[in-house]
Parts: C-alpha cells; structure tokens; sequence
C-alpha cells in the first residue's frame, strides 16, 4: 500500500515538471511569447585572432565575462521580464 503511494506521489511530482516545462514565459504587458532579450551589464570580452599572410584577421575564439546584473526583456514592448530569467535559464538548450 505505502508503496503504491509512494509511486502515486512521484507520477504527480512528474506530471507537475512536466506541466511546469510546458509552461511559456509571457510578457505580462504585450501578451508576447516569443521573442526576449536577455542584456548583461559590466561585461568583459575578450576576442582571440591570428593574422592571415595576407594582412587579413581569423577570429579563433573568444571568452565573456559578466560582472554585472543580467535582466530579461521582452523583445517586442522591452517591458523587463527579470522575474522569469530563472525560467529562462531553465529552458535554454
């Protein structure tokens, strides 16, 4: 019996992360539920390049920093979406 409910509890805890993961993030302002921003303050790139034989520049590589806040805005109304950044971050693939 206590297992059965055990199992009962897990299948529910399941379908909760799955409803969850189905779940869009919608702009609260504009109803927008595709397009967003994500903007970082205080970062610091640094871009690696080698000099071709003929004169011109090849990127080889390059490395971000972030030192400051990170906010999410909607890309239609640029309302800030920062409550759902974590969300965002959760889904991002």
């Amino acid at each position: 019996m206590e297992i059965a409910h055990n199992r009962a509890k897990e299948e529910q805890k399941q379908k909760k992360r799955i409803s969850r993961s189905l779940t869009l993030i919608k702009c609260p302002h504009c109803g927008n539920d595709r397009d967003f921003l994500e903007v970082a303050d205080n970062v610091i790139i640094t871009t690696n390049y080698r000099q071709n034989s003929d004169g011109s520049f090849t990127q080889e590589g390059d490395e971000s920093q972030i030192l400051g806040e990170i906010k999410l805005y909607c890309g239609e109304c640029n309302s800030d979406l920062s409550q759902f950044h974590s969300r965002f971050l959760e889904m991002l693939f």
